[in-house]
């Protein structure tokens, strides 16, 4: 079963009287889902060294300093040389998100973006390589003569962390490697500010071609904001280019600061839908919300305790599933919101990648919609052009869970699915 992964059917198809289809239907094979995302491809280099290492490559202690290319082979090689590192992993905040998109739907996704054509066993390009999934189709990536990015992680025996940052080719990425049948036939586009940050370069070309070619086949597009001071720095042109192409806005509660100028995550969730249909913000040890519209007459009212914050009664409706604006008579603003999950992990050893793992589940369900209305046309659960298949409130459960994965093994990458996803997890997560 394919939904998009192996899945079981009595979990998502109950067959009633008004809803059934023939056993043909039943093998799902020809129904071809996948996502597809830019990315600035990166690779994360650990290292334990000494305070002389960072003098003689000219890196400030417990800083985040650029460095040149030639600083940085001249860092690898010595590196390697002397067998310091200690791990290489994939990086990119697209490059996760595919990544555990796939792991929890068991389901290709689609990467552009550069990679060495000159790799070696063991380099920094085959550490992003392995640690990929398979599923992540990389045939698409465009061969560069020269290194991808690499963000070297240098930790002194004080435990101090020195980042020195090589961005490499990461930028090269030319337009003419946008396939517009890969975008035309994708359940998504997943986008990062990151790549809007420099009109001169090529990647910012290449994403706004895509986002483009997305709009043409409507296809939707999920931005992911990249920082503080990047979202300040672009504010004015990157709510443009919300308001003109994107579907669903991921963000922190500080990039959420910068965008919409609210500090409240209830009120900067409600500014952003002035520019786009739906967002996922995280606010870290206050778990996460989701909002979006919902067609006011077809509004489903909670059976949790109402709460309210900056919004009263802001989670009256959180049980309806979201709608594109313009698809809705009457617009209604919805918001949800949870708790982390289990209060969180006891330790929490990197917070990287939790949003990453949370919009890759707001992805899966979306993709599950897509695909359930391809087999499905007529089901019930499409009468309207829902964006995902579930509602809001146990989208924000799921994501929350994937969040939540992601922080208690300390990767932005999932290694494997949630453990009771087979079972319990897909049972109620998806038949709201």
């Amino acid at each position: 079963m394919k939904f998009p992964g192996r899945r079981k059917i009595k979990h998502y198809f109950p067959v009633n009287a008004d809803n059934r289809f023939d056993r043909e239907s039943m093998t799902f094979g020809h129904t071809n889902t996948y996502v597809c995302g830019i990315d600035q491809n990166i690779v994360d280099i650990y290292a334990h060294v000494d305070d002389s290492i960072l003098a003689d490559f000219g890196l400030a202690k417990a800083a985040s300093q650029l460095m040149d290319n030639e600083t940085a082979n001249q860092l690898y090689h010595y590196l390697s040389f002397q067998k310091l590192i200690d791990n290489q992993y994939a990086g990119g905040t697209i490059g996760n998100t595919l990544h555990n998109y796939s792991i929890l739907a068991d389901d290709r996704s689609v990467q552009f973006g550069v990679m060495s054509q000159n790799i070696r066993v063991g380099d920094y390009s085959y550490g992003y390589l392995c640690n990929t999934s398979s599923k992540v189709d990389l045939t698409q990536l465009q061969p560069v003569d020269g290194p991808i990015g690499r963000c070297y992680t240098l930790i002194t025996p004080d435990g101090e962390r020195t980042f020195g940052i090589s961005p490499g080719l990461m930028n090269n990425l030319s337009p003419e490697y946008i396939s517009e049948d890969i975008i035309k036939g994708s359940s998504a586009l997943v986008l990062c500010a990151y790549t809007l940050g420099d009109e001169s370069l090529p990647i910012y070309q290449a994403t706004i071609k895509a986002a483009s070619l997305a709009k043409k086949h409507d296809v939707p597009v999920l931005l992911t904001l990249g920082t503080y001071s990047l979202v300040t720095a672009i504010r004015e042109r990157l709510s443009q280019f919300i308001s003109d192409y994107v579907t669903l806005v991921a963000m922190n509660e500080e990039e959420a600061l910068a965008l919409t100028e609210q500090s409240d995550p209830l009120l900067a969730s409600e500014a952003a839908l002035n520019l786009t249909d739906m967002v996922l913000l995280t606010a870290g040890p206050e778990g996460l919300y989701i909002s979006g519209y919902t067609e006011k007459t077809l509004a489903r009212e909670t059976d949790n305790p109402l709460v309210s914050a900056g919004i009263t009664d802001y989670n009256r409706y959180e049980f309806s599933r979201p709608l594109l604006k313009k698809d809705c008579v009457e617009p209604l603003k919805v918001y949800s919101h949870i708790s982390p999950y289990m209060g969180g992990p006891d330790k929490i050893k990197n917070t990287n990648g939790a949003g990453d793992g949370a919009l890759a589940a707001v992805l899966h369900d979306l993709a599950a919609n897509r695909f359930h209305r391809q087999v499905l046309p007529t089901s019930s659960k499409h009468k309207k052009p829902w964006l995902t298949y579930s509602s809001f409130s146990q989208v924000c459960k799921y994501a929350n869970r994937v969040s939540y994965e992601v922080l208690a093994q300390s990767s932005p990458r999932l290694s494997r699915a949630l453990p009771e996803q087979e079972d319990s997890l897909e049972e109620s997560y998806w038949e709201r």
